[in-house]
């Protein structure tokens, strides 16, 4: 499916991720490779259609992977030639294996597999169709529960911005990265929507550009005046007193508040930082992963170097020069001002706060 991206109506953004039919279903995404000039849905009808989205970013953002892969799970059942319930189930867990396999730092793909396969160690005693049925209602579940989370998200994090704000954001938090209305651009949205006359500054976020693709695509299609900057314009556009917040995603934090992000967020927050600017990261309580201590034991990915030096297809480096392309730094807890979360906004010292508000529920 195929349209051009400037026919989506304005002040609606489509979902980045979805099940289509009941349990003879499929799962749709939108390939965000091709954004912000088409808009195409990709039909994914096997696991390794939706393990290739996600390794290449047709899919994108914590929890749109995090629904992907429990979706994808699902898709196993469904499609699953097993005669007996324990072969389904066994096809299931194969597929959770291999989901596994296709990116290392968002926690929410992991979260969302460890639950998905929590509920298929119950389902023994069910008939297949019994079993393609809960799974696919927990993958939908998954899904709502997000979307809710996003609009609570949201309306925490509006109270934070100030009237006439510059509010800067990096990468892509919105709904193309969610269930719908997103993490960080939720504050935005709410803020704006308030009539708070927010101005919102996009980092282009390179290499790959979800800044200029898919953030300021998102908040032009709601509306939001918006002005997009190269990443390595920040500092003095925080200089000329532009900027009055910072507000992020997520794709990892530790029990201490140390967060992994898109590559460039450690940056911004230092900037922040020295300019007296609140640095803000807006992530649902899956993102937080009470199982590490600090940062330094987030695995951080390493993509292909053609992204550096072939950009957007053309050659913009010399032949064999060695290249450093990570795809997420981690910032330290000391530069965040507070965490935007569905339990409301949590302030320093975060190895308390997140564990007495977040912890139990993360882990219960």
């Amino acid at each position: 499916m195929q349209s051009p991206a400037s026919a989506i109506k304005p002040g609606m953004t489509p979902l980045a991720v979805d099940w289509i039919g009941e349990t003879d279903g499929f799962i749709r995404l939108i390939d965000q490779t091709l954004l912000p000039t088409e808009l195409v849905y990709l039909d994914c009808h096997n696991v390794e259609t939706v393990w290739e989205a996600i390794k290449m970013l047709r899919v994108r953002g914590a929890p749109a992977i995090g629904i992907s892969a429990a979706m994808g799970v699902t898709l196993a059942a469904v499609k699953s030639r097993a005669s007996t319930p324990e072969g389904v189930l066994a096809d299931a867990r194969k597929a959770s294996d291999y989901l596994r396999t296709s990116r290392p730092t968002a926690v929410n793909l992991f979260w969302a597999l460890d639950r998905i396969n929590k509920l298929a160690e119950t389902l023994n005693d069910q008939s297949i169709e019994e079993i393609r049925r809960e799974l696919l209602r927990e993958a939908r579940l998954i899904q709502d529960e997000d979307r809710e989370m996003c609009r609570t998200m949201g309306k925490a994090g509006a109270e934070l911005i100030p009237y006439s704000a510059g509010v800067l954001t990096h990468c892509n938090a919105g709904a193309l990265a969610t269930a719908d209305y997103g993490t960080a651009l939720s504050v935005i949205f709410h803020a704006h929507a308030a009539g708070k006359g927010i101005t919102a500054y996009v980092d282009e976020t390179r290499p790959l550009l979800q800044g200029s693709r898919l953030t300021a695509w998102e908040l032009l299609q709601r509306g939001v005046p918006t002005t997009l900057l190269c990443d390595n314009m920040a500092g003095s556009l925080m200089r000329s007193g532009k900027v009055q917040a910072v507000v992020v995603g997520a794709d990892r934090i530790a029990s201490n508040g140390d967060t992994a992000n898109k590559i460039g967020t450690y940056g911004v927050a230092v900037l922040a930082h020295a300019h007296g600017i609140p640095f803000y990261v807006a992530a649902p309580s899956s993102t937080f992963d009470f199982s590490i201590e600090s940062g330094d034991q987030i695995p951080i990915e390493i993509r292909d170097s053609r992204e550096i030096t072939h950009g957007m297809g053309k050659q913009t480096a010399p032949d064999n020069v060695s290249v450093y392309n990570p795809a997420f730094d981690v910032t330290p807890a000391n530069y965040i001002s507070a965490f935007i979360t569905e339990a409301g906004v949590i302030h320093p010292p975060f190895e308390t706060n997140l564990s007495q508000r977040l912890g139990i529920k993360q882990n219960g």
